[in-house]
């Protein structure tokens, strides 16, 4: 069975706007890097996976643009191959390794998760709190930028109720970002 890892960038007051907090390095782009590469498979909503496309997809002439960093390529490099999976209810078809899952998104993330492997990514901001509510997400990953937003989407706002965490793992950058790898908490009798 595969673990369900939810995964992204949040500022010090939760906002989880992808340009809220510091812009990349190269510490951070390793780090993406090598998180994309402990999945089987990535699972995006549309608007994730169309933001995710528009940037990081291998442009036809295979030339990378001017604008990526050295470091930048393996992150590149490594989500533009990866599979994908699209949950969408508007979407009639998708590309980029993506395959398009509609219906009942409990259902199809639990066949996923039944599927052998090492694990599935989830990344955005809707996806992932509809799956936080459903009890889905075996693990939460949050790369905590030292930045105050005071403005944009929150970390999983709207949740209906509270899931407690353990902290299994924290690594520190030098920008001042701490990643912190979370478990639900296992309920005691």
């Amino acid at each position: 069975m595969r673990s369900l890892r939810y995964s992204i960038n949040v500022t010090l007051d939760g906002c989880c706007h992808h340009e809220a907090g510091l812009p990349p390095d190269e510490q951070s782009m390793r780090y993406w890097t090598a998180e994309l590469e402990r999945a089987d498979a990535l699972l995006f909503g549309r608007v994730t996976d169309e933001m995710m496309e528009s940037a990081w997809r291998q442009p036809a002439t295979g030339t990378w643009p001017d604008w990526m960093g050295e470091w930048d390529i393996p992150f590149a490099e490594t989500i533009d191959r990866a599979k994908k999976y699209v949950v969408s209810s508007t979407l009639s078809g998708v590309d980029w390794n993506a395959e398009l899952v509609r219906g009942d998104v409990g259902q199809a993330v639990q066949r996923l998760k039944q599927e052998p492997g090492e694990g599935l990514f989830v990344g955005g901001v809707t996806l992932p709190l509809a799956l936080a509510d459903l009890g889905l997400i075996d693990e939460y990953v949050f790369l905590v930028q030292p930045v105050l937003a005071g403005h944009g989407p929150t970390l999983l706002a709207g949740l209906r109720e509270r899931i407690q965490l353990e902290l299994v793992d924290r690594r520190e950058f030098r920008s001042g970002a701490i990643a912190l790898r979370y478990r639900p908490a296992r309920a005691t009798a």
